[in-house]
């Protein structure tokens, strides 16, 4: 089975900074278009900033955008940032307000990185054995410099079987990335259960 990292891009957002503070200020923000936010961390001061509605809402629909290290164009000044949070509105397609972390570059980061999952028609234990994907974990937190940060980790099916599974441990990072393993254990990524059974490891009984 084959394993591949996402390309590390570089994604920059623009903003300006934001004098007025406050709810109605927010409010008079939204609707003139505007996302109210802040980015804080390192040795700077946090800093209240704002944002393009739209620029912002269609950057938020790149998964990339939630596990890159961003440039965040502040006025003509960069900054290496992480998104940390965002607030949307409970029905509309609004974002209300969004939260950046600085980083420094040359100190590690903790980042959950998405899993992408290829093959899984091509794998022996759906397409010959009848068995069933079950993806037990969809990302994984990883620990590397923020330049090694990969946009996504690739999990290749094509050689799994049924009754079989994948580990994080079997997971191939790219060089300076490791997993920050919360707890015991190497978790299942992505198993392919038998109809009526359980994935081999888990299913297997010692004999008497």
């Amino acid at each position: 089975m084959g394993f591949k990292f996402g390309v590390i891009m570089t994604i920059e957002i623009n903003a300006i900074k934001r004098e007025l503070q406050g709810t109605s200020a927010s409010r008079r923000l939204r609707h003139a278009g505007r996302v109210p936010g802040i980015v804080y961390g390192g040795t700077a001061q946090p800093q209240s900033i704002e944002f393009d509605h739209n620029e912002i809402f269609q950057a938020l629909r790149k998964e990339a955008f939630y596990s890159s290290v961003l440039s965040l164009n502040v006025a003509g000044t960069k900054e290496a940032v992480l998104l940390r949070d965002v607030q949307r509105h409970a029905y509309k397609q609004l974002i209300l307000h969004v939260d950046f972390q600085r980083v420094d570059v040359t100190k590690a980061i903790h980042q959950k990185v998405p899993l992408h999952f290829v093959n899984e028609d091509q794998a022996p234990g759906v397409k010959t054995q009848g068995g069933l994907i079950s993806h037990v974990i969809t990302e994984v937190d990883v620990k590397c410099l923020p330049n090694d940060l990969p946009a996504f980790i690739e999990v290749d099916l094509k050689d799994l079987a049924a009754g079989h599974s994948i580990h994080v441990s079997q997971l191939a990072l790219p060089k300076g990335v490791e997993v920050a393993h919360h707890g015991e254990g190497d978790p299942v990524v992505v198993t392919i259960t038998v109809k009526g059974g359980k994935a081999e490891e888990e299913a297997a009984v010692p004999a008497a």
